[in-house]
């Protein structure tokens, strides 16, 4: 399964990648935003995003109402992983159409978890 990593940070990316790698998927990694949406358009069968909220260029949560605005991406199941922790920006997050929120640093076992619970059994 194609997995679209968002986060500004290239450590992070590399530790999603290899998280995903063992869960036997693939990372398509996205420095902020502007670079997912393009992502999303030139890579087809992306079955899950792994958004980060604090980017430049397009932060995640604008990222986040413009796939959910959008009818050909609205499906697409989004983990924000974050160091935003306030309870409001969680709120927020989930209101705009995030699946689940994770607090960075996370373990990656919880990760896991989370990625399994958005997808179910489609490990293709």
């Amino acid at each position: 399964m194609k997995v679209l990593v968002v986060d500004d940070s290239s450590i992070i990316r590399r530790v999603i990648e290899q998280i995903l790698e063992v869960l036997g998927h693939h990372a398509i990694p996205a420095a902020d935003g502007v670079d997912a949406l393009e992502a999303l358009r030139t890579t087809p069968d992306i079955r899950l995003i792994l958004l980060d909220w604090n980017m430049p260029e397009m932060s995640g949560i604008e990222f986040l109402r413009t796939v959910k605005d959008d009818p050909a991406l609205k499906e697409i199941p989004v983990i924000m992983l974050t160091t935003e922790s306030e309870r409001r920006k969680m709120i927020e997050a989930i209101e705009a159409g995030a699946k689940h929120y994770l607090t960075k640093p996370f373990q990656p076992e919880t990760l896991a978890t989370k990625i399994l619970q958005c997808v179910g059994a489609d490990l293709s």
